[in-house]
């Protein structure tokens, strides 16, 4: 049962997934409450990478949604995604300053102009709380393999459910060499192609770029696609014509190295790459591929989610 009649084909998903409960809309566009059955999908994908590459023996870091705003400022992505970057304001006043918010709030002024930034960022992507923590180190010979999973948040309002402003992303971070970065770029294109597949997801590696702003952006879109640093995984999940992504495999060449003064075993600025799932992307794409009913859903993907078991 949908909604209403919406000829957004995105609105129509969204109500589709309202009206079964899956996401409870908060009254913000892209911010949902999600339903235990949506979580359980989503923990049972995770525990499905989490076996996947057990092997890898890789450093377990979990950051807070938040991160240093001091870090934030030693970062290109003020000048690279203004419109989608989140600050932290509270309100840092004496008893007067309390009153004349209290009178602005009730009086619908604009009371928010009364806040100050705090020392913290709404982090943009999970990586980013990573780098600034090995700033002034040196690498051993293999390198660094960091396992994250963290909440982000991107302000980019949207009907679409799969942009949401707020998401979790589940990454494999290499710190290293060139080589040992581009190796994991590139390895992880297939792995994670493979996990996809394995439930059902017919997902397309693409050449892609990030969302840069402005007339410069334009240009930086451009040289990422000619060096091809970026791909994505798409698989439809509202548009054939525009399918979405759900997984990021990323090099950024020496960038992080560079400004946290991250060094190879050789003394080399460091390279880095990541892989992201996006964890409600592909929560969306499942329920969209094989129906909002978990139960309906093929015996091969529950089994290989082990979702009878959880």
């Amino acid at each position: 049962m949908c909604l209403c009649h919406d000829d957004d084909p995105y609105k129509h998903y969204q109500n589709e997934l309202v009206a079964a409960r899956l996401l409870i809309p908060s009254g913000v566009r892209g911010v949902f409450a999600r339903s235990g059955t949506f979580e359980n999908v989503i923990v049972q994908f995770e525990n499905l990478v989490g076996r996947e590459t057990r092997a890898m023996n890789a450093e377990v870091l979990r950051f807070p949604p938040v991160f240093n705003r001091a870090h934030y400022t030693r970062l290109d992505h003020l000048y690279n995604f203004p419109d989608l970057m989140g600050s932290v304001h509270s309100f840092m006043g004496k008893d007067a300053e309390h009153l004349e918010l209290i009178r602005k709030f009730e009086a619908g002024e604009k009371w928010t102009d009364d806040l100050q930034p705090t020392e913290v960022m709404l982090a943009p992507a999970a990586c980013y709380p990573l780098y600034p923590t090995a700033s002034g180190s040196t690498l051993p010979d293999t390198g660094r393999l960091i396992d994250l999973q963290s909440y982000v948040f991107r302000h980019e309002p949207s009907d679409d459910p799969a942009r949401m402003q707020t998401f979790r992303m589940r990454e494999f971070v290499r710190l290293g060499t060139p080589e040992q970065a581009l190796a994991h770029r590139d390895g992880w294109i297939d792995r994670a192609s493979g996990i996809l597949r394995s439930l059902g997801l017919d997902v397309v590696p693409v050449v892609a770029n990030d969302p840069f702003f402005g007339r410069g952006g334009r240009v930086m879109k451009a040289t990422q696609r000619e060096q091809n640093l970026k791909y994505e995984l798409v698989v439809p999940i509202v548009s054939e014509e525009k399918p979405t992504a759900i997984t990021s495999c990323n090099c950024h060449l020496d960038h992080f190295g560079s400004v946290f003064d991250i060094k190879t075993a050789n003394g080399e600025v460091a390279h880095s790459a990541c892989m992201g799932f996006g964890l409600e992307r592909i929560a969306l794409a499942l329920f969209k591929h094989h129906g909002l009913d978990v139960a309906k859903w093929p015996a091969s993907v529950r089994q290989q989610l082990q979702l009878d078991a959880a």
